[in-house]
């Protein structure tokens, strides 16, 4: 059972502000669950992108059900990233390395500037869960992706407590639209979309830890 969410925010704070503040998104109030975060990678292309690997280690409480599958909460995240300045773009791909037959996590954000709100920042999040638990995938992809949809409210609320504490003169709502596909044919459709947008990137989305 595959599952796909895709989520739309606006944040009042121009593209470049908003790329400054993702450097140093964490910590803040809503990121407890963030443990560790370093800089495997980092190299300027020859056509001026900046692009960075970086090593997350993330927790989050298990629930009864589900210690039969999952040993311990803390799992690492894999997460690259391609500044674009010429065309005021910063795409990440973030993907868990543990646990990936319980439940694989792929995700694909991008930060541009509003077509519609000059001087903000729209950012679109795609997700896509799948599990190869046998009996159980449609229930712990369900579990996945609800903790995930709560999460991300969190992720919003400490991004913009961040910005707000970098640029105080700047400080604005948060404009947030959340769209859901839960239909097995659109879910796989879109995985598909984003294997393909993982595979055109200039940095490859799987990391072997030794």
């Amino acid at each position: 059972m595959v599952k796909f969410f895709q989520q739309t925010t606006t944040f009042n704070y121009s593209w470049d502000q908003v790329a400054q503040g993702f450097w140093r998104r964490y910590p803040n109030p809503n990121s407890k669950h963030v443990l560790t975060e370093d800089t495997v990678e980092r190299n300027i292309t020859s056509d001026g992108q900046l692009v960075t690997k970086r090593l997350l280690s993330k927790t989050n409480s298990i629930p009864k059900w589900a210690e039969r599958f999952v040993q311990k909460a803390q799992v690492n995240i894999i997460e690259e990233s391609i500044v674009d300045p010429k065309t005021k773009t910063l795409t990440t791909f973030t993907r868990n390395l543990g646990y990936t037959k319980v439940l694989s996590v792929t995700e694909k954000v991008v930060y541009k500037e509003s077509p519609e709100n000059p001087g903000k920042t729209m950012v679109q999040r795609t997700a896509v869960f799948d599990s190869q638990v046998r009996g159980f995938s449609r229930a712990i992809c369900a579990f996945g992706y609800e903790r995930f949809k709560k999460n991300c409210s969190k992720m919003v609320g400490g991004f913009e407590y961040v910005l707000s504490g970098m640029f105080p003169n700047n400080n604005g709502p948060v404009i947030t639209t959340t769209t859901v596909t839960s239909k097995l044919k659109d879910a796989a459709k879109n995985a598909s979309e984003l294997a393909k947008a993982k595979a055109a990137a200039k940095v490859p989305i799987y990391v072997k830890l030794h």
